[in-house]
This record gives C-alpha cells, sequence and structure tokens, in this order.
C-alpha cells in the first residue's frame, strides 16, 4: 500500500479507501450483505494490507452503516492510526429540517453521526448534495463552526455542479472559513465527464479526489457480459446492470483494460484503479467489496503503473456522454 496527502493538505491516507455503502444493507441488495457479524472481517483484511481510509455516509442504509463502523471498526484499532470521513445532507427522515446543509440539521447531524460511530471526531466531514434553499455562506460558516468545536478536522464535498464547489472554496478563502480538502466525485475510465470541470477545479485548487465507483460499479472488473449479467451477486442484481446502461465505447475500453492487465499479469480491476491513481488530481479512490480478495488486489493496485501509452490506449475510445456547451 501507497500512502499520500489528501489534496493540498497535511492529511496522510492511503491511497485506496473502503467505502461503506454495503453496511447494513442486508436484505436490501443481492450484494449487500453486511451487518456485525461479517463485517469484521473485511475491517482486518483492510487493515492488514494497508488500507487506512474509510468512508461512509448518514444516509447509507439510514446510519446503519454509520453504526456498524462505530460497532466494529473502532474496536479494532486505535482512533489515530485510521482516517474516517463521513457525509451530511441528503434526507435522513420526513422531519421537515432533517435534510440539507441548513446549520440546524448541520448541527444535529454532527452530533448523531459521533454517536453512531462511537468517536469523538471525524477525520473529513463531507457535503454529500448542497440544498437549493441553504445560501453557501450559512453552509460553510456552519462547516466552519463544527471544525473549530473539534469534532472535525478536515471538510469537503461530494458531487455537485463544479461552479457549486468553487463557490464553497470561493467563500472559505474570503471569509477565512475551513477549505474543503477533498471531493467525492463519479470518476472512472467509462465516466469522465468531471473532467472537464470539476477535475481541473480541484487540481487547481489544491483539492484531492476520493472518486466513487472507481470501477463502475463492477464493470471494469471485465467480468460482465455483453448481453447481461455477470459472475458475481453484483452483476446478476444490479438493476443499472440490466438496464443495459453500457456503450459500445465502454465495451471497447474494457476489452483493451484486459489485454493491457494480461499483459502486466494483474487483473483489470487493477488496471483500471492504476489508470486513475496515475491522475495528479487523484487522492484515493473508494472502493467497495464483497469479497475479501477483493481488497488485497485493490491494494496492489498501488503498486501498478501504466505506461504514457497505455493510458492514450484506455482512453482513447471515450465518448464524453453530455456534448460541452457552446
Amino acid at each position: 500500500m501507497k500512502y499520500g496527502p489528501l489534496g493540498r493538505s497535511g492529511l496522510i491516507v492511503s491511497r485506496i479507501c473502503l467505502g461503506g455503502n454495503s453496511w447494513g444493507a442486508k436484505g436490501r441488495r443481492g450484494w449487500g450483505k453486511f451487518d456485525e457479524v461479517e463485517a469484521p472481517a473485511y475491517f482486518k483484511r483492510a487493515l492488514d494490507v494497508g488500507i487506512t481510509f474509510f468512508d461512509t455516509a448518514d444516509t447509507y442504509n439510514y446510519g446503519r452503516s454509520e453504526e456498524i463502523i462505530g460497532a466494529t471498526l473502532m474496536k479494532m484499532v486505535s482512533r489515530e492510526d485510521i482516517v474516517l470521513s463521513t457525509k451530511v445532507g441528503i434526507r435522513m427522515s420526513e422531519t421537515a429540517n432533517d435534510v440539507g446543509t441548513g446549520r440546524k440539521h448541520l448541527m444535529a447531524s454532527i452530533d448523531a453521526q459521533l454517536r453512531r460511530l462511537q468517536t469523538d471526531y471525524i477525520d473529513v466531514y463531507q457535503v454529500h448534495r448542497l440544498d437549493p434553499h441553504t445560501p453557501i455562506e450559512e453552509t460553510m460558516y456552519s462547516l466552519d463552526q463544527i471544525v473549530r468545536s473539534g469534532k472535525v478536522r478536515y471538510v469537503g464535498g461530494s458531487t455537485m455542479p463544479a461552479y457549486k464547489f468553487a463557490q464553497m472554496v470561493m467563500v472559505a478563502d474570503w471569509k477565512g472559513y475551513a477549505r474543503p480538502i477533498a471531493m467525492q466525485n463519479l470518476y472512472n475510465l467509462i465516466q469522465r465527464e468531471e473532467e472537464r470541470e470539476m477535475n481541473r477545479l480541484c487540481h487547481e485548487q489544491g483539492v484531492g479526489l476520493i472518486p466513487y465507483s472507481p470501477l463502475a460499479r463492477g464493470f471494469l472488473a471485465g467480468n460482465r457480459a455483453k448481453k447481461g449479467g455477470g459472475e458475481t451477486e453484483r452483476s446478476k442484481n444490479d438493476a443499472q446492470v440490466r438496464a443495459g446502461t453500457y456503450r459500445d465505447c465502454d465495451w471497447a475500453i474494457v476489452e483493451r483494460l484486459k489485454k493491457i492487465a494480461a499483459g502486466k499479469n494483474v487483473s483489470p480491476a487493477q488496471a483500471a484503479l492504476a489508470w486513475l491513481l496515475g491522475k495528479p488530481y487523484m487522492g484515493s479512490p473508494i472502493i467497495g467489496a464483497t469479497s475479501l480478495d477483493q481488497l488485497t488486489s485493490a491494494a496492489g493496485a498501488t503498486e501498478v503503473t501504466l505506461t504514457a501509452d497505455e493510458v492514450k490506449l484506455l482512453e482513447e475510445p471515450y465518448q464524453f456522454r453530455v456534448p460541452p456547451e457552446s
């Protein structure tokens, strides 16, 4: 495992992050089978291979993901030996203020999340989604107050328009508030829309990327059939896979990925992660895992290097989904 700073900050993270969207999803998805019984083995394997960065969110299975991390991971390791990130902003209940990035919700949420996670502080607290009603100034002031309280060390953002994230950075700089150091966005070999604006903004502003779905919901593992389905539980049960959302150019990328991976004696998933890790603005891709071996494989990807020609070959077939604005 390799390690490095997250963005232009002093926070050192493992170059692979383990995501918690499946924790607490038992019975809800075919591949979401993890609870307090199964989780410890996955956290132990992650720690054994050097993964020390863990990400979750309050909305992941309505708090169950955070609860499971608190009940298991927090009992297995010294708090200072790991980096813990979570997110806030998506609706948690039908209560009017139990959603968004207003001061009332943020202040209530941080305390509830600390209780679920069984920790005194969160390393990276991210805006999961901005709401359309709260001024950016209110959100950034509230986040800064949470940092000053000692409950959070750093702040960041997740999926949003680049201009909105630019506003967050601008207000933080203008007012002297805690500045975002991380952006969690959707980015992988077959979903590269963020290269147009968000990735450039983050690179320029010293914000590290911690992209989710780095393997495109398992598609870049190279185990899917074009007619549908595949070998894993997720490939058999994922509604987005059944919907046939993948394009001809996406399949072409996977075929090239398989050839390059075979030539390096690594898996397609490792080659796909290596492509991400080679980007100058990359912090730590967030992986999900449905088997212990996937954690070992992901850690090994930090030792894989692609040549410039291999990167060009992988990127060549890509077609942007949305035409650039004129």
